[in-house]
């Protein structure tokens, strides 16, 4: 099977079963890395940094740039398609029959067991994520030093952003801008 093929079938997977929006995607990108090795997970935080501070749908965003990344403009197009399609036949589906699916209980029983695996998905998402942001397993392996586990600048950075967006209540867009800016300037 082509490489191209092979990346719309991952992706159109993905966009079959990451209920619960976007970030529900990332379980989903941690198996083709280690799965397919078309990316790595650090790849994987590049992306979800490229696709929040982009306009447009997370999911979309990610599996733009995600297959950008494993086959150029083609694969990004044909990644997109991927993901999007099976959400876009379902919705058909579900919109012919909405007056059915209103009130069934086997379909409200299902959404009700989906809310909480979708908030399990995207919390393990986030771990891995944290993983590679905030901490640095090669320079703890070569010191044994519990502080060089740690990347301490960037543990503050995302403290401070949590506590700064629940307090201030600011547009997420400054904050974006805040954090690069303090990459940049912590960077050099």
């Amino acid at each position: 099977m082509s490489e191209l093929l092979h990346l719309v079938l991952e992706f159109a997977k993905t966009g079959l079963f990451s209920v619960g929006g976007g970030l529900a995607t990332l379980p989903f990108l941690y198996e083709m890395s280690d799965k397919w090795g078309w990316f790595s997970h650090a790849d994987i935080a590049d992306m979800i940094a490229v696709s929040e501070s982009t306009p447009g749908a997370i999911g979309i965003n990610m599996s733009t740039y995600a297959g950008f990344r494993t086959g150029g403009v083609l694969g990004g197009l044909l990644a997109t398609i991927g993901l999007a399609t099976p959400s876009i036949i379902i919705i058909l589906i579900i919109a012919r029959f909405l007056a059915r699916f209103r009130n069934n209980r086997y379909v409200e029983g299902a959404f009700y067991g989906l809310r909480p695996a979708s908030i399990a998905m995207i919390a393990a998402a986030g771990i891995n994520v944290a993983k590679v942001a905030l901490v640095n397993l090669s320079a703890y392996a070569q010191t044994g030093q519990l502080g060089d586990l740690f990347v301490w600048k960037a543990i503050l950075l995302a403290v401070l952003i949590f506590i700064g967006q629940r307090k201030l209540k600011w547009s997420p867009v400054i904050f974006i801008a805040i954090s690069a800016v303090v990459g940049i300037v912590l960077k050099f």
